[in-house]
């Protein structure tokens, strides 16, 4: 498989996957440090736009963060602690037994994991931990959630790639073979305005897809349903996704 075969789901969308996708909870992060035999080096696979590797550079001295999508790589949050590169997570090119821990957030589900599997044991320390970290499942406070669960559940539904179940079950799925952990349930907490829910809803490969499908933006609708029923746009609302998390120790 060569560095570009890969399902590429997020270069077209790159830039308004930077302005429109949640950050991830810095409790999230102090807790894989936690359990980390050292701080040296992480390594932050399937990166996108580098908003885990940001997070992470606050507790390890580097984060080596590589994504198989240049386009994402080109719109990466710059930091001092963070090298970015474009390289498919199964090939991350870093030295044997040089990483404390191995995060891929909101991308697992994408990779060859047994070739994945492979690099982690090569590129880990002894006891170096790894996570598997999604979100998929989402709710916004009041009675625009039903709208949403509606256009999530129905109106796209067809159209999200098959490894999209992968998400909705938490990587259950998913084979771990690694010493698993557990760590405390998190979740990610926004408060979006209409114009926000809208601009992430308008980031999923499923809306792409539809679009392609359709000829039409399917968002079009949604937007003007949800707009009947959030109020006064700039009203900002509680939006949830609990994160599901794999955890283990190589």
């Amino acid at each position: 498989m060569t560095s570009t075969d890969f399902k590429d789901h997020f270069s077209q969308g790159s830039a308004g996957y930077v302005a429109h996708r949640p950050v991830y909870p810095k409790d999230l992060v102090d807790q894989l440090a936690a359990i980390s035999p050292g701080h040296a080096r992480a390594l932050d696979c399937g990166c996108g736009n580098g908003q885990l590797s940001v997070l992470l550079a606050e507790r390890f001295d580097r984060v080596d963060a590589t994504d198989a999508s240049a386009a994402q790589i080109a719109e990466a949050q710059a930091h001092p602690h963070v090298r970015y590169r474009a390289a498919r997570a199964e090939e991350s090119g870093l030295p044997d037994a040089s990483v404390d821990l191995v995060t891929v957030a909101q991308a697992a589900h994408w990779l060859d994991l047994d070739a994945f599997y492979a690099e982690v044991r090569r590129v880990a320390r002894p006891d170096a931990a790894i996570a598997l970290i999604t979100y998929g499942l989402w709710h916004v406070e009041g009675d625009v959630d039903p709208i949403i669960q509606h256009f999530y559940r129905r109106t796209v539904a067809p159209y999200w790639p098959p490894e999209r179940r992968h998400v909705e079950d938490g990587y259950r799925s998913l084979p771990f073979p690694f010493r698993e952990t557990s760590l405390p349930p998190m979740t990610i907490n926004v408060d979006w305005r209409l114009e926000d829910v809208i601009g992430y809803v308008g980031t999923w490969s499923a809306v792409r897809a539809a679009r392609q499908t359709l000829g039409v933006d399917p968002v079009d609708a949604f937007a003007a349903e949800l707009a009947e029923h959030w109020g006064d746009p700039a009203v900002r609302r509680r939006v949830r996704w609990p994160l599901s998390l794999r955890v283990g120790h190589v």
